[in-house]
């Protein structure tokens, strides 16, 4: 069900008449009293609908929803339908297992929501002949989503959740592009960074998790393992510009994510976790549109927008397969403050980012007209938030990266120069860019030593090739025109150099020229990954998969009916009504069983008109004792155990324990009676509860869903 949170007055119909006629007759006697015979079912559901209609009826249905109903509501809206298991996902750690349970079975009561089966699966909906009463209680999703306002009189720095400046950015991640050049070896045998690399990393990057954003950039392929080298993939690191500087910072996110989930040691490929960072980031975009600037989020509220967003992503409801294992809200949460994304504050809420907040798509960056670099001595520089990405990645392929801090600092080395000229760069195409980015403002001290280390860079070298050796009855085949182009140097007679990349085509060239046994010395197999061009890397998060978003918390998730609001203070009020069919029972005629059964229906928001206790069918039903009545806590727990009714166990002393679960037996051991109860966390075989009866304060048995054996 998409676009709407309230199915057919048919569809809620026919989950009514598929109710097993137990609960379908003490649904419909708890409205119209004793049914007349002969009786048929439709007219009765009928009859059920129109009472529903009533504008009275609406009226007090609504003037019942009190808090925990209209979280429950709400929640119900915005899982689209829930089974039960994901609202206890939902709300844990706020409503207990029992609460939930109790909440529950009483909206289903109360007419409020039912259930059905789909796919195999038991689901949760409001009622759609009530949907005038429950619409504006479905779209008010604030009470499930707190926060606070970031900028209150008063709050500190810190408790605001502000940082000097976000812990990643586009500056860094071209710092630690630079930084992994310089460092060889970089890792240990055990695949572990070594430690001398992790303190000088410490001191140029404060605040940055080397080992886990390098990591986060080994899953992207920014970074690659090179036995026990860090190396960065150029390539890559041109891809990653085609994203603006939010989504790549979203990418970092979930490439830290996967790189903590794995913990991928330096010599296995991150090839196979790659294809799960696109779904993230995808999922934190849209979970970074649904927050505000300004306000403060406590984790609670953070872990359902990851909740809403992950089965949003995944298709919905709990028969989805999505062929990865659920997200690690924790783990994504720290994530996030990894890259600045969010920010943390002293009580453990977080606030988002700078860049969170950053709303620039995609596309081509702007020219600076102001200069983006300044050369603080002869050789190092200091780099402005200003500068492009292209330009940074340009500069940290030249430069060695000195400080990454508040201040962002490169300084020209001779092997910093050096690994520039290894990747094909002249001094003059260092120098044009250095005058470039700094407006013309570079000493002439270094463009002089510049094209002197370049000048010594060409006497001595080692060259990367491929290397053709041809004996002398085979020379000829280097005099060919389609294999002389490939020749870039004769090193000896017969001896010649390729490109490192010409093995195939030379193969090729060498088979069409009749040569049908070729020896290849040191083949090693490629990496499995599929090549593609740069703007295949990185696809823009949020720009495919589902499009049903988790809009701004100020918008709605669910659709708000045109002209229904909530009211705060609705009438009549609850307390009076509640009080009004109490005077109303006191005059009636009922035994003390019929008149405590008829006062708990009310208690429980039940009734709705005073038909209903005038004309009522009672049947008493005790659903708990207290204290010394172990009389009747041995009937309640042997009707539960008869039922598989939930129970609620209340022990004595001042924490008064709660404990909950389904009662299995009630046995006998040394004269005393032993309640045997199975805790729900019990469906792996752990071990049952066993409680003395007698030392039970409070023994309540919960009413089962009247839709449970139906689903």
């Amino acid at each position: 069900m998409k676009g709407s949170v309230f199915r057919s007055a048919a569809f809620w119909k026919s989950a009514i008449m598929t109710l097993p006629d137990n609960s379908f007759f003490e649904l419909l006697r708890s409205v119209f009293g004793k049914i007349k015979t002969p009786f048929n079912k439709q007219i009765l559901v009928d009859d059920l609908e129109t009472f529903l209609l009533r504008a009275d009826i609406q009226k007090n249905i609504a003037c019942f929803i009190d808090p925990d109903d209209a979280r429950i509501i709400a929640a119900v809206a915005v899982l689209e339908e829930p089974a039960s298991g994901e609202l206890e996902s939902f709300f844990s750690g706020e409503l207990s297992y029992a609460q939930l349970h109790d909440l529950i079975a009483n909206l289903e009561e109360r007419f409020i929501m039912y259930r059905f089966r789909e796919k195999g699966h038991s689901r949760l909906a409001l009622n759609p002949v009530l949907e005038s009463a429950l619409a504006p209680f479905a779209a008010d999703i604030s009470p499930l989503f707190p926060s606070a306002d970031g900028s209150a009189p008063g709050m500190t720095a810190n408790e605001a959740g502000t940082a000097a400046a976000p812990p990643l950015n586009d500056r860094i991640l071209a710092g630690l592009l630079s930084f992994v050049s310089e460092w060889e070896p970089f890792f240990k045998n055990e695949g572990e960074i070594r430690k001398r690399i992790i303190n000088a990393g410490n001191g140029i990057f404060p605040g940055i998790d080397l080992e886990s954003v390098t990591g986060g950039m080994r899953v992207l392929g920014l970074l690659r393992a090179g036995e026990d080298r860090l190396l960065p993939d150029y390539r890559r690191f041109s891809g990653f510009g085609k994203l603006s500087p939010r989504e790549r910072l979203e990418y970092a996110a979930a490439g830290i994510y996967y790189f903590q989930s794995s913990k991928s040691p330096a010599g296995v490929s991150p090839y196979l976790l790659r294809a799960h960072v696109r779904p993230l980031a995808d999922c934190i975009h849209r979970l970074l549109n649904s927050l505000e600037a300004g306000q403060l989020y406590p984790a609670r509220t953070l872990k359902r927008l990851i909740g809403i967003l992950e089965r949003d992503c995944s298709g919905g409801g709990p028969e989805a397969e999505t062929g990865r294992a659920r997200i690690n809200d924790a783990r994504l949460l720290d994530a996030l403050e990894k890259t600045g994304l969010l920010l943390p504050a002293s009580d453990g809420s977080c606030r988002p980012g700078p860049l969170a907040l950053d709303s620039a798509e995609t596309g081509a960056e702007a020219v600076p007209e102001a200069p983006v670099i300044a050369m603080d001595t002869v050789f190092s520089c200091l780099v402005y938030p200003e500068i492009r990405y292209a330009d940074l990645v340009d500069l940290a392929s030249i430069l060695s990266v000195r400080e990454a801090g508040v201040s962002i600092r490169f300084e020209l080395t001779r092997d910093s120069a050096v690994r520039a000229f290894n990747r094909g760069l002249s001094a003059a195409a260092i120098i044009d860019l250095l005058k470039r980015l700094s407006a013309n403002r570079i000493h002439e001290n270094l463009i002089w030593t510049l094209r002197d280390w370049e000048k010594r860079y060409g006497e001595i070298v080692l060259r990367r090739g491929l290397v053709l050796s041809l004996s002398p009855e085979r020379r000829y085949l280097a005099e060919t025109e389609s294999l002389a182009r490939l020749i870039k140097e004769t090193l000896a007679p017969g001896v010649y150099l390729l490109p490192e990349t010409a093995e195939g085509e030379a193969a090729e060239v060498l088979r069409k020229a009749g040569v049908d046994i070729i020896a290849r010395y040191g083949e090693r197999a490629a990496e499995a990954e599929p090549s593609g061009s740069v703007q295949n890397f990185f696809p823009a998060p949020g720009s495919g998969g589902p499009q049903r978003r988790l809009q701004n918390l100020r918008d709605r998730t669910c659709p708000r009916p045109q002209g229904k609001t909530r009211t705060t203070t609705p009438e009549p009020l609850a307390s009076t009504l509640i009080e009004g069919f109490h005077s109303i029972l006191a005059q009636t005629r009922f035994s003390k069983a019929e008149r405590d059964e008829l006062a708990a229906r009310i208690n429980r928001r039940l009734v709705l008109c005073e038909s209903q206790l005038r004309d009522a069918s009672v049947r008493y039903e005790k659903l708990e004792a207290r204290g010394l009545d172990y009389v009747g806590k041995a009937m309640i727990a042997k009707q539960a155990i008869a039922s598989q009714s939930p129970v609620e166990l209340v022990m004595p002393g001042a924490a008064g324990e709660r404990i909950f679960g389904i009662p299995k037996a009630l046995e006998k051991e040394g004269g005393e009676s032993i309640l045997v109860i199975s805790p729900p966390d019990n469906a792996n075989g752990g071990e049952n509860l066993r409680v003395p009866l007698g030392k039970i304060s409070l023994l309540r048995r919960i009413k089962k869903s009247l839709f449970e054996n139906n689903t």
